[in-house]
C-alpha cells in the first residue's frame, strides 16, 4: 500500500500522520501530483469526510507552494473567487476540499460558478478492500491497540464499509480498551464494543457460522 506523508513540524512522540493510497483514491493523487499541467492552477477535492481530503490537499500544498481552502463550499463565495484568480495569475496551485463537487455544490455567485466549472476534479470514492484494512490497521495502531490480523479481517466483514465507520470503529475500540485497562483486542471485546456502538452489521448465516 502507498502512502504520502505529510511534511509538517510534530511534537516528540506523535506518530506520523499518513495518506494512504489504495485504488479508491489513487486517480486523484496522481492528477493534484501533476498539478502544474493543470488547465487552470485550481483543484477540487471531492471526498467523503474523514476520507484524507483535507490531509491530501496540506500535503499538496506543502509540496507545490499553493494555498487550499478546507470546506470550501462553506467559505465566502467572493474570498474563493478572487483566490482562484490569484492562482492564475500567480501560477500556483489552489486546492478547494469539498464533500460534493459542483453543480451539487451549490455556487451562487455565477462569476465563480464559470471558474469552478473549468477547475479540476480530483474525487475520493469510498474505501476499497485493501485500503479499508489499512485504514483499520493504521487507526489500531496509533491508538496503541493490540490486534491480530484475523481480529482486523473479524471487524472488517462486520462494519460499514466508510471512512467514517472505520473511524468511529477504532475509536470506539479504543475507549472501551482504555475502559477495561487491556489493550488487546479480542473477537468477544470487539463483538460487544460494537454492538454497543451501533457500529456492527447483522452478519448473514454464513458470517454467523464462520463465527468462534
Amino acid at each position: 500500500m502507498s502512502q504520502l506523508s505529510l511534511p509538517l513540524a510534530r511534537p516528540p512522540g506523535a506518530r506520523e500522520d499518513r495518506f494512504l493510497i489504495g485504488e479508491s483514491n489513487a486517480q486523484a493523487v496522481q492528477l493534484l501530483e501533476r498539478w502544474a499541467t493543470w488547465p487552470v492552477m485550481t483543484g477540487i477535492i471531492v471526498g467523503p469526510r474523514k476520507s484524507g481530503r483535507s490531509l491530501l490537499a496540506r500535503t499538496m500544498v506543502q509540496r507545490s507552494g499553493g494555498t487550499m481552502f478546507d470546506d470550501a463550499d462553506r467559505a465566502d463565495e467572493v474570498a474563493l473567487f478572487h483566490a482562484w484568480n490569484t492562482a492564475q495569475a500567480e501560477h500556483r496551485p489552489l486546492f478547494l476540499v469539498v464533500e460534493r463537487a459542483p453543480p451539487a455544490w451549490a455556487v451562487r455567485l455565477p462569476d465563480l460558478r464559470s471558474r469552478l466549472g473549468a477547475s479540476v476534479i480530483a474525487q475520493i470514492g469510498p474505501p476499497d478492500d485493501a485500503l479499508a484494512h489499512d485504514l483499520l490497521a493504521q487507526l489500531i495502531d496509533r491508538h496503541e491497540l493490540v490486534a491480530p490480523p484475523d481480529i482486523v479481517a473479524w471487524i472488517l466483514r462486520r462494519i460499514e464499509r466508510t471512512h467514517l465507520a472505520i473511524l468511529r470503529t477504532a475509536e470506539a475500540l479504543e475507549e472501551e480498551a482504555s475502559r477495561r485497562g487491556n489493550r488487546r483486542l479480542s473477537i468477544a471485546m470487539a463483538r460487544a464494543t460494537l454492538t454497543a456502538a451501533g457500529l456492527l452489521r447483522e452478519p448473514d448465516a454464513q458470517i454467523r457460522n464462520e463465527d468462534p
